[in-house]
């Protein structure tokens, strides 16, 4: 098995992980942003951390990127905060089950960003596992409440996020595509260090113009969100290696074996019961995830 489809289920492992910590620090003071903060603050001192030792090891002295690299650096960084910002307003909508299943677009978008943006094609084969798994994970989707319309703000919130989270997976492939010829682990460090800074910075002067005081309740809470931040860093170099080896939309649509995982740690951890459309849905995208590894792997 590549390296590269080890490194996208160990990301879409510890995802979940840090989803359900994250999860519980709503519940602790904090707020939505404050929350979302948590990850990037103690998520940057781990992953600068791990770029230094990685520099060390291998004996590569701190390289001077250029341009382009803080260009998608950026591009990465600011469209996930913006994404994630758009995916947690849907749950404060009466039908943002429709919007999150929006989001799931992801994969789709993904994959023609790739070609336009990066000339990385995807072959048929790829598009039929893409969309055998968004077909998969849109059954594992909530059906809308009753009366809740179809189209609207949550659909274009849903759509809105789902492109943004793909132009995030282009901007970290082309991060670690612009750090060549080193190392890809070395560059999947690196890229994930200036991604985390940039990230705690913004996010940083944002909370402090739009919240002030929650940068210090997240500070106080630090036992409960410095795992927020483990988990992140280390999930998030899962997928910074990934994209450092593969086109992003094929990572992406393989890292779709995360709803699989979420279901599988609701029904262990808080007993909740698996329906047959849920059921359907699991094996749909584990066929996608199946095409994916044998046709890419």
């Amino acid at each position: 098995m590549s390296l590269w489809v080890l490194f996208t289920l160990a990301a879409a492992a510890l995802q979940t992980i840090r989803f359900m910590l994250q999860k519980q620090l709503t519940g602790a003071g904090l707020s939505t942003g404050g929350a979302t903060f948590s990850r990037f603050l103690f998520a940057a001192p781990i992953a600068c951390g791990l770029a230094v030792a990685g520099l060390v090891s291998t004996g590569t002295g701190l390289p001077v990127p250029g341009a382009g690299f803080w260009g998608w650096v950026a591009l990465g960084g600011l469209c996930q905060i913006v994404a994630t910002f758009l995916t947690v307003a849907l749950f404060s909508m009466r039908n943002f089950a429709v919007g999150v299943a929006f989001t799931k677009t992801e994969t789709v978008q993904v994959a023609a960003f790739s070609a336009l943006i990066l000339g990385e094609a995807v072959s048929p084969l790829g598009w039929a596992a893409i969309v055998t798994g968004l077909a998969g994970v849109l059954m594992l989707s909530k059906a809308p409440e009753p009366g809740a319309p179809v189209f609207g703000r949550a659909t274009l919130y849903g759509t809105l996020a789902g492109g943004l989270f793909g132009l995030s997976a282009i901007g970290y492939r082309g991060a670690t595509l612009a750090l060549e010829p080193l190392p890809f682990l070395l560059r999947a460090l690196l890229a994930l260090g200036a991604a985390t800074v940039l990230q705690t910075a913004a996010m940083g002067a944002w909370l402090s113009w739009r919240e002030p005081g929650e940068i210090a309740r997240v500070l106080a809470r630090w036992r409960k969100t410095v795992l927020v931040g483990l988990t992140g860093s280390l999930g998030s170099l899962g997928w910074f290696a990934a994209f450092s080896l593969q086109n992003a939309a094929h990572v992406r649509a393989l890292g779709q074996v995360e709803i699989v995982f979420t279901l599988i740690a609701a029904a262990l951890v808080f007993g909740e019961r698996l329906h047959l459309r849920e059921a359907a849905g699991i094996a749909l995208v584990i066929a996608s995830v199946v095409a994916i590894v044998l046709g890419f792997g």
